[in-house]
């Protein structure tokens, strides 16, 4: 049986169960990045806080393309934060105000996002979902890129 964009629906609602593991994470990835753009003090104070804010909205703009796209598979996202941290493999971030372990938390989330992406990206492959991949792989390309920019910040 196929969807309403021609896919396995089987394997589409299989899609739809990753795809909402990621939104999850999205979201507490988000609200970790915005707790450390409002609360991260010292000497790196202007540099990080614009990152963060940089970071949160580009996070923002990702949880509502997920959401979209759990949408035209024929599911539904989920939307409350019980859902959220019951199914998030992201940690909660609490009072972190020192930039290196600011940046050490986002890296450390980028990572679990990172290997959800491709984890969903063989998934989309092996379902012939070329909007999934392709939204993967935009995603997977930025996190990497990130990655190693933060990466090298830390050095």
């Amino acid at each position: 049986m196929k969807n309403l964009v021609g896919l396995d629906s089987e394997k589409a609602e299989a899609l739809v169960v990753e795809l909402n593991i990621l939104l999850a994470d999205y979201e507490i990835f988000y609200q970790n990045l915005r707790g450390l753009h409002w609360n991260i003090k010292g000497r790196k104070f202007f540099e990080l806080h614009d990152k963060f804010e940089e970071l949160y909205k580009d996070a923002f703009e990702k949880i509502d393309e997920i959401a979209e796209r759990i949408l035209t598979l024929e599911g539904e996202p989920l939307h409350t934060y019980t859902d959220y941290l019951a199914t998030t493999q992201i940690k909660e971030e609490k009072n972190v105000s020192d930039g290196t372990k600011g940046v050490e938390v986002v890296v450390n989330n980028f990572r679990t996002l990172v290997e959800k992406e491709r984890h969903i990206l063989t998934i989309a492959a092996d379902t012939n979902d070329e909007g999934t991949v392709s939204l993967m792989s935009d995603y997977i390309t930025e996190t990497e890129k990130t990655l190693w920019m933060l990466n090298s910040y830390l050095k």
